[in-house]
């Protein structure tokens, strides 16, 4: 959410900001709105004003037993009390209409993002660890998968397309990924495991930023809640509505869990394997922090991601996303790229944001310093520590053998029981 006082107070600067996401000039309308509501908001204290002066001195008028004024106040006060109502109303009307408008907006970009249309415009920021070399044609991730329990037709029986069932070994590499990843977050990089709810209310996913945007990218179930699309929606919204100690910032959250997105917008795109699909599992990394900390909080969260690829011995890059390849709540963002030789091409399999104040001004979450009187708004940042089913892909495809059987790097096997690569079923 945007500060319309901000916006009032340099409206050529926002412009400018959104120009550089390829968006169209706003603050003409913003302000036009605000000028519209502040106008409203004029007359509706000054009729209360009015009001109150009138009903003190009816008391008045009848202690001097003056019952002509009396009765010409209480008619004052009648009326106003008569039109009042449509007044609120319209305030309220406004203020809502005011909100949506500003809510529609995407967050404005850091200084330091490069200006870009889309993917390509994103910026190389380094490259860690070195390509595997085969002395086969390396296959991609779906036809390796299916030799050691992957079943994407029985999935399709059961939901549809975008859904996986794994059996066996590639299960347990499945699960052994998640907990090896949750494991180091919380013993190694300080983050707090968090069980949260997987169904939340539209309140929480306004305040994270998808909706009222992208409503059409969740799944929502009868009762009008939401499956969560990411472990970022309930983790951040813990501290919506509250006043935190700044003393005990930063605040750094993980949890593992399923999350639901009904990719809507990817048509025709990974319709094949376990890229892209409507569940799979995700360790999400959440933290809460100050103005003054954020950025560095930002290169600690990426730092926390690529200790997982690390501890993997996997190939990868740090992208910094440009102007237009940004998601909507983000005011920077740094994407790491795993390296799939099956596919002979990096791919996504984490995203780290630094989204300021953007979200906590939608969830009102505030900080206040000790010894200072007033509050300000946290800084909220969210990334993948990593996104399990892509990481699955990338140790398949980078640890595939000649013999057609899969290494399993030896930070996983305390997870394995006994289990060090896996062998093609017969």
């Amino acid at each position: 959410m945007h500060d319309i006082k901000a916006i009032r107070a340099e409206p050529a600067a926002f412009d400018a900001a959104l120009a550089r996401r390829g968006v169209a000039p706003a603050s003409a309308r913003l302000l036009a709105l605000d000028a519209e509501l502040r106008g409203l908001q004029t007359t509706q204290q000054e009729a209360l004003a009015q009001r109150n002066d009138a009903s003190r001195a009816i008391g008045a008028a009848k202690a001097a037993k003056d019952e002509a004024t009396a009765a010409a106040l209480m008619a004052v006060v009648a009326e106003l009390k008569e039109s009042l109502p449509a007044l609120d109303d319209q305030v309220r009307d406004l203020g809502a209409a005011m909100t949506a408008a500003l809510a529609e907006i995407a967050n404005l970009p850091a200084a330091d993002v490069p200006e870009g249309a889309d993917e390509h415009g994103n910026v190389v920021l380094h490259v860690n660890g070195t390509k595997p070399e085969f002395g086969f044609k390396p296959l991609e991730h779906d036809t390796l998968a299916v030799r050691f329990g992957y079943d994407p037709d029985a999935a399709a029986a059961i939901a549809g397309a975008r859904f996986a069932v794994l059996a066996g070994p590639l299960a347990r590499l499945h699960r052994a990924l998640g907990q090896f990843m949750i494991d180091t977050q919380t013993a190694t990089r300080g983050y707090s495991e968090t069980v949260v709810p997987l169904l939340v209310r539209d309140n929480a996913l306004f305040g994270t930023g998808q909706l009222p945007k992208f409503e059409e990218d969740l799944f929502k179930t009868t009762d009008g809640r939401y499956l969560i699309p990411t472990a970022e929606v309930s983790l951040t919204n813990l501290v919506r509505e509250s006043i935190l100690d700044a003393e005990n910032l930063p605040l750094r959250l993980t949890a593992l869990t399923p999350c639901f997105r009904s990719e809507a917008g990817s048509a025709g795109r990974d319709t094949r394997g376990l890229i892209r699909q409507h569940q799979f599992e995700k360790c999400e990394l959440v933290a809460i922090t100050t103005p003054d900390t954020a950025a560095a909080e930002h290169e600690y969260m990426a730092a926390s991601a690529e200790a997982i690829l690390d501890k993997l011995g996997l190939h990868y890059r740090r992208m910094l996303l440009c102007t237009g390849d940004m998601g909507f709540s983000a005011q920077k963002t740094y994407d790491l790229e795993v390296w799939l030789p099956g596919q002979n091409a990096f791919r996504e399999i984490s995203s780290i944001s630094n989204c300021g104040d953007f979200q906590a001004r939608r969830m009102d979450a505030r900080f206040k310093a000790r010894g200072e009187k007033g509050t300000a708004f946290v800084h909220t940042l969210n990334g993948s520590g990593l996104a399990v089913g892509r990481t699955l892909v990338a140790v398949i495809e980078n640890y595939q053998q000649a013999d057609g059987s899969v290494h399993i790097p030896e930070v996983l096997w305390p997870y394995m029981g006994g289990v060090t690569k896996l062998v093609p079923n017969a």
